[in-house]
């Protein structure tokens, strides 16, 4: 089952050539390179990179996939004229101060303009929403309602940040400094280029200022997408490339009566080609009529020649400042939408299985594309070009789409500085590929979650069955081999049943992660018993599924055969010297813990020379600098850099060893170089050492990035631990002083008592006589006793602690002012 934004909702998929067939075709709208990548384009092609990889590695569909590169387009011609027009204006010479009145005046225009749109699109709104109550499709007009509030967002934003780069225009000083012209333009740039390109677009003629401008960008275009890890294209068409082809289907579709020339360029007659029994409109019929609705370079596109709103051009006669191409109506350039009906028609032919794009692409470019090619192949009878549209979501950021018109945009360049390729990956595979997605650099915790719950899954399973012998073991299945096997199965059927259901990647992942847990359970339960086999078939299947999300590589990203250089001897050698490592290791500490004598730690070194590292036919030697040197016993024997990097390690860490068993070095001493070496030495080797309770540490390969940054925030957090406890204690000590130093400044008893009381028993302290000197008897006594009582128990406290210690509170002041210290120091 596949969303198909044709019928707006998950039907069966069928390929053009048959229910059985695995061969298929596919059409990606590629992009419009007329600048830098951003997160809203890996939206569109990571997750149809994701779709077309489990369609092709988990399905088995054998997959002819072209997509486009829009070289010529408005938005092109407009940024790369733009550009070059303020790259001259920046070094024309002129004054800063000349500069920041252009400026000025360019952005005000901008505001007003905008303010303008948002006032018109809001009258849209409250139109469309009175049609709405009496509309007889309630849907498609609350659709449009939707889509018109969401262009007024837009509009809005863009009317803020003008607004905004206005204010910020009014604060650059202008100093007379080199820099003030690109302080001016830093902030107003845009709209300055906007300005420049209306007074002398004209007069940009030079072709190569457009050719290299669409060359940079798709160069840059590539290659984030191979850093995203997704698969090039089988096809790749480039608008300035097939020219003669889109002329031919131009000139195809006048000749079948649904296209008009009028005055050098050629319009789509939607009126006619209604006529002829064609539906316009497929995908977003409440779109139709709605110039709010029609994408940037439709509506910019506004001329008199056209016979109706609705019609749309084809071909564009030649105008100054833009690159031009021959035709039978005199030298022009193609409209936005003919190159894609005309390239994948080329390439492909009259059906398509899968035509695939953003959300924001169903109207007006893939409903036109679709009347195109339509009205092309209108004599073979075709209704139907594509068989299946898919539409990705959205991804929004702060409640609107990203989008470089909005410009609140984050590129592909700048994600990658936050988040890894995979973690990127795992992002969208945890989305439905058809719904709208928010992007947030709140996730990246998350998503590093997950991608080390994958990698701990797979070392864990490496450390199981690393050293193995299913010849010297048993092999009988136990209850727990059973629940481990059911559980593969289980999931098995979950992540199919999830794939099949329009390739609902969340649940399938979903799936996976209770296998992980489960292969969890199983390896605490069973303790060394594992059954190798089991596990691997577990991490086999876990692997398979992550390689159809290209969240691991897949067999079919590198063709030929998967050697790699220096072949799987220096992996097992690598191997046998990581765990001699780790059990070395494993014996120091202990002995360490144990408080050993030096003469043991000698021995361990010399037991790793003259036994372990012998059978494993490593020879060492003393140096005269103290320092031992290694060599293979087989001279004619090679290692590589990886093996080879683990004995220096293994061998200098010995002679550590063994230089602190020469010093006489105390315990902690020991284990302190114990611990360096797991989290330095073999983390800069790739390899992580997990110590377990049992004694016996277990090793493990990873990114030593990954693992630096992991100790890193391990060791932010037992700082902000330390801080937290110990700002607790400068916060109780500081109370408990306050506390003290008040009841020290209060009046002794007898004196905040001398307004009641006129004399005091010398034994006892406690009143004798009252104010007026009598004698204090019976009741009157015992209130007596009770005042001195109340006020003696206020002033305990402090009492008991000079009792304890005449110095109390100079000692607490001092210790006060110690904390304070090192609270400071924490902070340097």
């Amino acid at each position: 089952m596949l969303y198909n934004s044709l019928k707006d909702e998950k039907v069966p998929f069928y390929p053009a050539a048959g229910p059985t067939s695995k061969q298929i075709t596919w059409y990606a709208c590629g992009p419009t390179v007329y600048d830098v990548a951003h997160m809203g384009h890996a939206r569109n092609y990571l997750s149809f990179d994701i779709v077309r990889r489990v369609l092709e590695d988990y399905f088995g569909y054998n997959c002819l996939m072209v997509m486009n590169v829009t070289d010529v387009d408005d938005k092109i011609i407009l940024r790369a004229r733009r550009n070059y027009l303020l790259a001259q204006y920046r070094g024309s010479g002129k004054t800063a101060q000349e500069v920041k009145a252009y400026a000025s005046g360019a952005v005000t225009a901008a505001v007003k303009k905008q303010h303008s749109k948002v006032v018109d699109l809001e009258e849209q709104v409250r139109k469309a929403k009175a049609e709405a109550e009496t509309a007889e499709d309630k849907r498609f007009a609350q659709r449009k309602v939707a889509d018109l509030e969401d262009a007024v967002k837009g509009e809005a934003l863009k009317g803020r940040q003008a607004e905004e780069a206005l204010a910020a225009l009014d604060k650059v000083q202008v100093t007379g400094a080199a820099g003030d012209v690109d302080s001016v333009l830093a902030v107003s740039g845009d709209y300055v280029a906007e300005a420049l390109d209306k007074e002398l677009g004209a007069g940009v003629t030079d072709p190569a200022v457009f050719r290299d401008h669409a060359r940079k960008y798709e160069r840059e275009f590539l290659e984030d997408m191979d850093a995203l890890g997704c698969r090039r294209p089988d096809v790749m068409t480039r608008v300035s490339e097939y020219m003669p082809e889109i002329v031919a289907y131009v000139q195809r579709i006048v000749d079948n009566g649904m296209a008009y020339s009028s005055n050098g360029s050629v319009y789509f007659d939607t009126q006619n080609f209604r006529a002829c029994g064609h539906t316009y409109g497929k995908l977003n019929p409440w779109s139709v009529g709605s110039a709010a609705l029609a994408a940037e370079g439709e509506s910019n596109f506004e001329t008199s020649e056209k016979r109706s709103p609705q019609d749309f051009a084809l071909w564009k006669a030649a105008k100054p400042g833009e690159p031009v191409w021959e035709s039978p109506w005199g030298p022009g350039r193609p409209g936005w939408h003919i190159e894609c009906s005309a390239m994948a028609s080329s390439i492909i032919g009259s059906r398509l299985d899968i035509h695939t794009g953003g959300e924001d692409l169903r109207f007006p470019h893939h409903d036109n594309e679709l009347a195109q090619a339509e009205a092309y192949y209108h004599s073979e009878g075709c209704k139907q070009w594509v068989n299946y549209f898919l539409h990705c979501g959205h991804l929004h950021i702060e409640g609107l789409k990203m989008s470089k018109s909005l410009k609140n945009f984050i590129t592909i360049r700048e994600a990658l500085t936050i988040f890894n390729a995979r973690q990127l990956r795992l992002m969208f595979v945890l989305q439905p590929w058809n719904k709208t997605m928010v992007y947030g650099e709140q996730s990246r915790a998350e998503m590093k979650a997950r991608e080390a719950q994958l990698k701990n899954f797979f070392q864990n399973v490496d450390a199981a069955v690393r050293g193995s012998d299913v010849n010297a073991s048993d092999q009988r299945w136990d209850a727990e081999d059973f629940e481990l096997k059911a559980s593969i199965v289980g999931v098995q059927e979950k992540v199919d049943a999830a794939l099949r259901d329009n390739i609902n990647t969340p649940a399938a992942m979903d799936a996976v992660s209770e296998l992980i847990k489960a292969v969890n359970k199983y390896l605490e339960k069973k303790q060394g018993a594992a059954r190798t086999m089991l596990l691997k078939k577990a991490a086999a299947y876990v692997t398979r599924i992550l390689s159809a999300f290209g969240i691991v590589e897949a067999p079919s990203d590198r063709p030929g055969f998967s050697e790699v250089t220096g072949g799987a001897g220096n992996d097992a050698a690598a191997a046998r010297y990581l765990d001699a490592f780790a059990a070395f290791r494993d014996e120091v500490r202990a002995l360490a813990k144990a408080k050993a004598l030096a003469q043991d730690l000698a021995a361990a070194c010399d037991r790793l020379r003259d036994q372990t590292l012998a059978e494993l036919g490593v020879k060492l030697e003393a140096g005269t600098d103290g320092r031992t040197t290694w060599q293979l016993a087989d001279s004619a024997a090679r290692l590589s850099s990886t093996p080879s990097g683990y004995l220096d390690a293994l061998v200098a860490f010995s002679d550590q060893v063994r230089a602190m068993a020469g010093a006489a070095a105390e315990a902690r001493e020991v284990l302190a170089a114990c611990d360096r070496v797991r989290d330095s030495t073999l983390v800069d080797l790739g390899v992580r050492l997990e110590d377990r309770p049992e004694g016996k540490a277990v090793w493990k390969l990873d990114d030593p990035a990954a693992m630096r940054e992991e100790i890193a925030a391990r060791a932010a957090a037992a700082a902000s631990a330390a801080r937290k406890k110990l700002e607790g204690a400068l916060e109780r000590k500081a109370k408990e002083l306050e506390k003290l130093e008040g009841l020290a400044a209060l009046p002794s008893v007898q004196e905040a008592l001398a307004d009641k009381y006129s004399r005091f028993d010398e034994a006892s302290g406690e009143p004798s006589h009252d104010k007026d000197g009598n004698q204090l008897e019976g009741k009157a006594k015992d209130k007596a006793r009770k005042d001195y009582e109340k006020a003696a128990k206020v002033r305990e406290p402090l009492s008991k602690k000079l009792a304890e210690d005449p110095a109390a509170l100079d000692k607490m002041r001092a210790e006060l002012e110690e904390l304070r210290a090192q609270l400071a120091a924490m902070s340097v």
